[in-house]
């Protein structure tokens, strides 16, 4: 692995390096239809962090605002071979710096149930014991109010 970067996509063309990640995460791996896979919160009100690996993207999640003061971290995905070298916690860690640059005071993820010990040592608690649906997913909310 050579040195990840950092990028935070906000154009079209490095939108498109999310995009990728999420194809060959989700949609390949898991057979999740692009249609469920690329929803109403995708695009230019959404904010994108994509970690590259020499220019090629490997990891990415997007955040979009629920409210003035909170935002929704979703689509964390690293891809399978980059698996294993905490890149989920380097990409939620940039989402969580730039989300404080922009002055939001809490931080929301719907954590698929397998996936919450790993939220849960980057700061997140379950907001309730509600397991809920999401495609063939069981999961639950949680949150965290980062330090501003």
């Amino acid at each position: 692995m050579n040195k990840i970067s950092v990028m935070r996509a906000e154009e079209e063309w490095q939108r498109a390096g999310a995009y990728s990640v999420r194809i060959q995460g989700m949609n390949r791996q898991y057979h999740i239809s692009l249609r469920e896979e690329f929803d109403e919160h995708d695009g230019d009100e959404s904010r994108y962090i994509v970690l590259l690996d020499d220019e090629y993207p490997v990891a990415t999640c997007r955040f979009y605002e629920l409210s003035s003061d909170c935002v929704m971290i979703g689509r964390v995905v690293v891809l399978p071979e980059y698996r294993n070298q905490h890149l989920g916690s380097m990409v939620i860690r940039e989402a969580e710096k730039w989300i404080v640059e922009l002055g939001y005071s809490e931080i929301r993820i719907d954590s698929r149930v397998v996936a919450s010990g790993f939220y849960e040592k980057l700061g997140y608690n379950r907001m309730d014991n509600e397991i809920i649906k999401s495609w063939s997913f069981e999961c639950v909310k949680m949150n965290k109010k980062p330090r501003i």
